[in-house]
């Protein structure tokens, strides 16, 4: 019961930045640009819900928390969902549509093409976010292709960092985030090997004890 609370306190916390764009909409309050605004607000909120994720795994590590893990699909999901409303804002609202312009964007600016990478990459991670299909692709293929989630992310940050011109503090302060979220992975997975592969017990004095590696996530 809890749990369900959790979530649906989740689900509509998730909406509020969406309801807040329409509010602003409604109440002509998106500025002298209101594409610009859309954008970057879209934007803005793709890459907190990519962190957020990503930082499920090590918080439910940490804390113990292990009912955490329930709520990362949930967050994945609002990802895409506001990566995508990002995009719809680029191709609709932006271009109209004009696929040639678009693919001259692509071609010509590199942020664009960093930014359509990030979306791509959410795509399969989106459509294979059931339990129907980890079975079909079973656990270990499932992990490795959900690992996408990091380059995706990584990509946003590039995206946000040559798109903008003066103030680069946030594309920075996210680049922070995902650069500790990749140390910690790395350094559990350095942690694994280590316990995987241990020395000698003379190496290690009296009263060592084997460990299990740790899971990977």
């Amino acid at each position: 019961m809890k749990l369900r609370l959790a979530k649906l306190a989740l689900f509509l916390a998730a909406l509020l930045p969406v309801a807040r764009l329409l509010w602003k909409y409604f109440h002509d309050s998106l500025g002298a640009n209101p594409i610009e605004f859309i954008t970057h607000s879209t934007g803005d909120w793709t890459l907190l819900f990519l962190l957020i994720t990503l930082s499920i795994t090590p918080l439910r590590r940490i804390t113990r928390q292990y009912w955490l893990i329930s709520l990362r699909r949930m967050l994945g999901l609002f990802a895409f969902f506001y990566g995508t409303l990002h995009f719809l804002t680029y191709i609709w609202l932006d271009k109209f549509f004009d696929v040639h312009a678009m693919l001259a964007d692509v071609a010509k600016r590199r942020f664009i093409t960093a930014g359509l990478t990030a979306f791509v990459l959410m795509i399969p991670l989106a459509l294979t976010s059931t339990k129907g299909w980890i079975r079909r692709l079973g656990g270990k293929r499932w992990q490795a292709l959900h690992r996408l989630i990091y380059l995706s992310a990584a990509a946003g940050v590039i995206h946000y960092f040559w798109l903008v011109k003066a103030d680069k503090t946030k594309p920075l302060e996210y680049g922070a985030v995902l650069a500790v979220l990749l140390g910690y992975r790395v350094a559990v997975w350095a942690i694994s090997r280590m316990n995987s592969n241990p020395l000698p017990a003379a190496d290690f004095g009296k009263g060592t004890s084997s460990t299990r590696a740790a899971k990977p996530s």
